[in-house]
C-alpha cells in the first residue's frame, strides 16, 4: 500500500435505550456529547457522538440507540473490545469513582503490563479504560465529578475476535499498511503511524462461536485518512486488490467508504475533515438536533419519530 492509517477514527456501536446511553457515556464515562444527529440511513434512530471538547478524530465513540433492538453478543467476526486511554496515575480514581455508581470493574494488565479496568456498559458493550504514559490529549474536561487530570483522554485500541488470525491479519498489514508488532498467546497486535494511543489493533485468534450484531456490540471501527484526496486514493487502491468498497459517503462531519474485512468486521475509512464545529459553534455542540441538507426539510417528522432526551448542561 503506498497509503497507511494515522489511527482509529471513531467506533460505532448500537445501543437500546438512548437516555441511558446519554446518562453513562457523559456521566459516568465523563465524554463530550459533541453531537445530536440522525442515522442518515434511517432517520427515526439517534445517531450520537461523543469524546474530546472538539470530538477531535481517536477521540470519539458513536452509537445508534435503537429502542427495543435485540441484544447481541460478541463472538467470531466481532470487535469484541473498546478500549480508552486515562493517565496511569488515574486507574484508582477510576475504580472508585465507577464502584461509587455500582458499575462493577475488574483490573488486569495487558501485553504491555498497562493496568486494564474491564467493565460494561448498560448494553453489555465490553469497554476498557488502560492506563497509559504519554498520551498528550487533554480529553473533555467539562464533567464536574470528573477532575481534568483523570479524565478520560481518547481511544486506545479495539479488539477484533476472529475465527482464524492470518486473513484478517493479512489485511490489516499488507492492504492496510498497519504495523504487525507480534503475537502472543493466541492475539496479534498491529499499529499505526507511531503506535501511540488510538492508533492500536489487536486481533484474537480461535473464537469459534460467531457473534451476533445487536444492542450493546460495536457495529463498525473506522480509521482516519486525512482528507477526501488521500480517501479516494485508498479507495482505488482496496478495489484494485479484490476489495469490495462502497462509494464514498458524505456523513456530514466525514466523507467514508465501507467494506468488510475477511473475518467479517465492517470497517470504515473515515476523513478527519471537515469535523464536528460545520454547523454548530464549538463551545454549542451536542445541545441540539442537527439535520444534513438533504433531512432538514423533514426535521418536523424526524423530531416527532425520536425518544425524547435530556442532556446535562456543561459542568453538570
Amino acid at each position: 500500500m503506498t497509503i497507511t492509517p494515522h489511527g482509529i477514527h471513531h467506533v460505532t456501536a448500537i445501543a437500546r435505550d438512548p437516555q441511558q446511553n446519554v446518562d453513562f457515556y457523559t456521566k459516568a464515562l465523563g465524554l463530550r456529547l459533541v453531537k445530536q444527529t440522525v442515522n442518515f440511513d434511517a432517520p427515526h434512530v439517534w445517531h450520537l457522538y461523543y469524546g474530546d471538547e472538539a470530538g477531535s478524530p481517536s477521540s470519539i465513540l458513536t452509537f445508534f440507540p435503537w429502542p427495543g433492538v435485540a441484544k447481541g453478543h460478541d463472538g467470531a467476526g466481532m470487535t469484541s473490545a473498546t478500549a480508552f486511554s486515562i493517565p496511569a496515575e488515574s486507574v484508582g480514581f477510576w475504580a472508585q469513582h465507577l464502584g461509587a455508581l455500582g458499575i462493577e470493574t475488574s483490573r488486569t494488565a495487558d501485553a504491555a503490563s498497562q493496568d486494564v479496568l474491564e467493565l460494561r456498559d448498560h448494553d453489555g458493550m465490553r469497554l476498557q479504560l488502560v492506563g497509559t504514559t504519554g498520551d498528550t490529549r487533554s480529553g473533555w474536561d467539562g464533567v464536574g465529578n470528573i477532575p481534568a487530570e483523570h479524565a478520560v483522554r481518547g481511544l486506545h485500541a479495539v479488539e477484533l475476535s476472529e475465527s482464524a488470525i492470518d486473513p484478517t491479519a493479512n489485511m490489516l498489514r499488507d492492504m492496510l499498511g498497519m504495523n504487525y508488532s507480534g503475537e502472543s498467546a493466541g492475539r496479534a497486535s498491529f499499529s499505526m503511524a507511531d503506535g501511540a494511543s488510538g492508533a492500536q489493533v489487536e486481533v484474537l485468534g480461535g473464537v469459534r462461536e460467531p457473534g451476533m450484531q445487536a444492542g450493546g456490540t460495536v457495529h463498525h471501527v473506522a480509521f482516519s485518512a486525512p482528507n477526501l484526496a488521500t480517501m479516494e486514493l485508498w479507495q482505488q487502491e482496496l478495489r484494485e486488490q479484490g476489495v469490495s468498497v462502497t462509494d464514498i459517503m458524505d456523513r456530514q462531519y466525514f466523507k467514508s467508504i465501507y467494506f468488510r474485512e475477511p473475518g467479517g468486521v465492517l470497517f470504515e475509512i473515515a476523513t478527519d475533515e471537515p469535523g464536528f464545529a460545520t454547523d454548530e459553534p464549538l463551545l454549542e455542540l451536542g445541545r441540539k438536533l442537527k439535520l444534513p441538507p438533504w433531512l432538514e426539510p423533514s426535521r418536523e417528522q424526524i423530531e416527532k419519530s425520536l425518544p425524547q432526551i435530556s442532556v446535562a448542561s456543561h459542568g453538570e
